[in-house]
């Protein structure tokens, strides 16, 4: 794994690690051409992508009895898992359910209504491993704010995993499709004779999907683009460097185009987190993947000469997972505007997050945290503004709104207040 002092930094290293993005220029043309043809093909298309990409001949594309069979089915150490994780990222999501508004202004009476989109998909990656939990981030947030139909795209398989048709269901999605890929994303956006048409897509997939999200964000609305998984720990000398490497060692695990770092104050202590992830990722079951992620130019451990210096690299970083291991992490969090979920303290591991504390794990990557936050409530509602003015409001308002619209050459907007002042 790379170790290097953050002073020591070239342009090149710096890019690597602040420039990440998610890959999708080097197949948006390959994509726009799956787009295309889902759009104007519909199921024929699809099947012939699921065959082509999946080497999955699909039958029925709708397979929403088969979530709800799985979940019936699973072992019941595994549905108690999915139940109680579907529960708590529920709860969470509930207390971001914003209420209507209105106020009084010296007669003007104004604020806020708030309804759901009512048609939503949801990706649920597949492929090299499976995703239940992103299941569960994409539906709940989604049903809980009161979407009225949310379909979820799944990759297919001769046998689709269990546990994610399972959570699918658990978590209250009203239809399953068994496609995956920039086809899935091109059903959901314009329909097929099986899929229908929707509102907005979100959920994380590959560049491929990805880059399908770009190519029909503007038919459809989407969340973000998202690349691969990243995180980044601030930690201080009071940090276990064990604890600070599993963190890693378990982010790398995701994708060998994950970006893993570490940034400490505390010299000997980025030695010991680069010998602790070196050791865990012995012997892993996706020892290549870890590795790969662990070699990357976009990950490594770095020294800081100060926590200062520390901060300013976590800022410009901007990680899709922030963890901080430090004495005074509410401090340092609050120096750190540019995250998309916070991880404090040593029994705080993102993976918590990414199942069962109730945070989503849905999160904006390659630096997208200057942006934009994760996927929540907010992401699936719209807000409408609501104004009443009386007589007297209005005169009060009259000569403020005539002057700016005669100064923009909006003659008619000055009249429709003129003549309503005029009629008393």
């Amino acid at each position: 794994m790379n170790q290097s002092a953050v002073a020591d930094l070239g342009p090149d290293d710096r890019s690597a690690l602040f420039d990440r993005d998610a890959g999708v220029a080097a197949v948006r043309e390959d994509v726009r051409e799956i787009v295309d043809r889902v759009r104007e093909e519909g199921d024929v298309a699809v099947r012939e992508f699921c065959k082509k990409f999946d080497d999955v001949q699909v039958g029925s594309l709708e397979i929403t009895d088969e979530a709800e069979r799985a979940y019936d089915e699973i072992d019941d150490e595994l549905r108690e898992a999915i139940d109680a994780a579907v529960a708590n990222v529920r709860e969470f999501h509930e207390a971001q359910v914003p209420e209507d508004w209105r106020e009084s202004f010296d007669g003007r009476e104004l604020g806020r209504r708030f309804r759901p989109i009512q048609r939503v998909g949801v990706y649920a990656p597949g492929g090299t491993a499976a995703y239940p939990s992103s299941a569960i981030m994409g539906v709940v947030p989604a049903k809980v704010a009161g979407v009225e139909q949310v379909a979820v795209a799944t990759p297919p398989a001769e046998q689709i995993n269990p546990a994610t048709l399972a959570a699918i269901h658990a978590a209250g999605a009203d239809t399953v499709y068994s496609v995956g890929g920039a086809q899935a994303v091109g059903a959901l956006a314009y329909g097929t004779e099986s899929v229908n048409r929707v509102q907005k897509i979100v959920g994380p997939g590959n560049r491929w999907v990805t880059a399908a999200k770009a190519e029909v964000r503007g038919d459809v609305d989407i969340d973000f683009l998202a690349g691969p998984s990243e995180i980044l720990v601030v930690a201080d000398d009071t940090a276990d460097p064990e604890y600070v490497a599993a963190d890693l060692v378990a982010q790398a695990e995701h994708d060998e185009n994950a970006s893993v770092v570490a940034v400490t104050d505390d010299a000997d202590l980025a030695d010991e987190i680069a010998d602790a992830v070196d050791r865990q990722a012995d012997g892993r079951e996706r020892e290549d993947v870890i590795r790969g992620a662990l070699d990357s130019d976009a990950s490594g451990v770095f020294h800081a000469r100060s926590m200062s210096e520390a901060i300013s690299f976590a800022e410009a970083y901007a990680p899709e997972h922030l963890s901080i291991v430090a004495e005074d992490d509410e401090s340092i969090l609050d120096r750190i505007e540019s995250a998309g979920s916070a991880f404090l303290g040593p029994y705080t591991p993102v993976a918590a997050g990414d199942y069962a504390s109730g945070t989503n794990h849905v999160l904006p990557t390659g630096g997208g945290a200057k942006l934009t936050g994760g996927l929540s409530v907010d992401t699936f509602v719209r807000s409408t503004t609501v104004q009443r003015l009386d007589r007297d409001a209005l005169d009060d308002l009259g000569d403020t709104i005539t002057t700016l619209a005669d100064a923009e050459g909006l003659e008619a907007h000055a009249e429709s207040v003129r003549r309503r002042l005029d009629d008393e």
